[in-house]
């Protein structure tokens, strides 16, 4: 495994521990930040020239993996602006600059959505409107989120153009009050607030551009890392850190089963049944897991080599990539309903895991209407459009 995941695992039973605290304050803790921090996590997709590891993207998905299996907000923050430096990565030089050249380890929330309207004006934007779901916001810096592009009234136009702008820390605030949820409650994935916040040119990037892959052609980025498809690494971080929080549910339902006798008298290890469904689940999240790195194997092998990954690859490995999140929160299910009543006590690490897990499918990138629809089509010829093309 990874240097940094190997500097995590050093800290797992402290990071472990102020998950609880991480849910009572609805952040991660103080401490949680730190670690990670420390250990270079949101450094693995940053460019070297800003002290960065342009690490392979399988080795980061591994990393969330790890970190999600011990604690699923940390894992899950870590999925998510983890991937905010491999953008920057094609952002005008001068930005980058803004960013790194005081701090390497600076954070940069999201999210994405286009929630509020960049006005033009001389040299830039004005932008206004309101984020939900910034997720690990509280320990950021910096943010880079969606704005659409309005006229000079304030309305969007249309079509619609949508950019990825960077704001610094004294140009949003933070709504504390609006992030009270049953699941990932450790992320404090808040709400963030722009009012009349001047964008310079350089700090905005056309959002077709990173999703088609001419943003890193243009900017002059030839690495594989910055070349290979948003459409995979975007939801990289957020589905692994989802079967990391899976595999720490299974880690979690076993210790406590090894010795468990039920109420009538039968010792878990004599209960067929339960031996069964222990076996399914586990096989679950183990294919959960193989799927979306051969995906990132192949696409990696493709670019690497120069070759296209198609529109069709894209699809099909946004369908295995969303199949693997339901699949892992399935098996998620199906062990903790056979975890015994204890497994509903506050103080027990099981329920927050199987709550992180039903809260983490619920973000936008798990859901499977559009994708499995645009997988199929296209694979029987047809040529999808409008929203069956969203985020492929």
């Amino acid at each position: 495994m990874g240097q940094v995941l190997d500097r995590i695992e050093q800290y797992a039973d402290e990071i472990r521990a102020e998950g609880a605290e991480g849910d009572k304050l609805m952040r991660l803790s103080d401490t949680s930040a730190k670690r990670l921090r420390d250990s270079g996590v949101m450094r693995m997709l940053q460019p070297k020239e800003y002290g960065g590891y342009e690490s392979h993207p399988r080795e980061f998905a591994e990393t969330a993996m790890g970190i999600g299996a011990i604690d699923g907000a940390a894992g899950w923050v870590s999925g998510i602006v983890g991937v905010h430096p491999w953008e920057l990565a094609f952002f005008d030089r001068k930005a980058q600059d803004e960013v790194w050249a005081e701090d390497s380890d600076m954070w940069m929330a999201s999210p994405y959505a286009p929630m509020g309207v960049a006005v033009p004006t001389d040299g830039g934007y004005v932008l206004n409107g309101r984020w939900s779901f910034s997720s690990g916001t509280d320990h950021c810096g910096w943010i880079m989120i969606g704005a659409a592009v309005g006229d000079r009234d304030g309305n969007r136009v249309m079509p619609p153009k949508i950019l990825h702008v960077l704001l610094p820390r004294a140009d949003y605030d933070i709504d504390q009050d609006s992030w009270n949820v049953v699941g990932l409650r450790g992320t404090g994935s808040k709400d963030l607030i722009v009012k009349d916040a001047f964008i310079p040119q350089h700090r905005t990037l056309a959002a077709d551009k990173v999703f088609d892959g001419s943003a890193p052609k243009e900017f002059g980025r030839t690495q594989t890392l910055y070349n290979f498809p948003f459409s995979c690494i975007f939801p990289l971080g957020i589905t692994s850190s989802l079967i990391g929080i899976a595999e720490g549910a299974l880690a979690c339902h076993l210790n406590a089963q090894r010795e468990r006798i039920t109420v009538s008298g039968t010792a878990i290890k004599e209960d067929p049944y339960v031996l069964f469904a222990i076996g399914e689940a586990a096989a679950e999240i183990a294919a959960s897991r193989a799927a979306i790195l051969e995906t990132v194997d192949r696409f990696w092998d493709m670019t690497e080599k120069g070759q296209d990954v198609s529109f069709e690859l894209r699809s099909i490995g946004r369908r295995t990539q969303t199949a693997a999140a339901w699949r892992a929160v399935r098996a998620v299910d199906e062990i903790f309903a056979r975890s015994g009543g204890g497994a509903l006590q506050l103080k027990t690490p099981l329920q927050r895991f199987w709550r992180d897990a039903h809260a983490g499918l619920s973000h936008a990138i798990h859901v499977p209407g559009s994708i499995f629809h645009s997988s199929a089509l296209t694979q029987l010829g047809g040529e999808p459009q409008g929203i069956h093309r969203s985020m492929i």
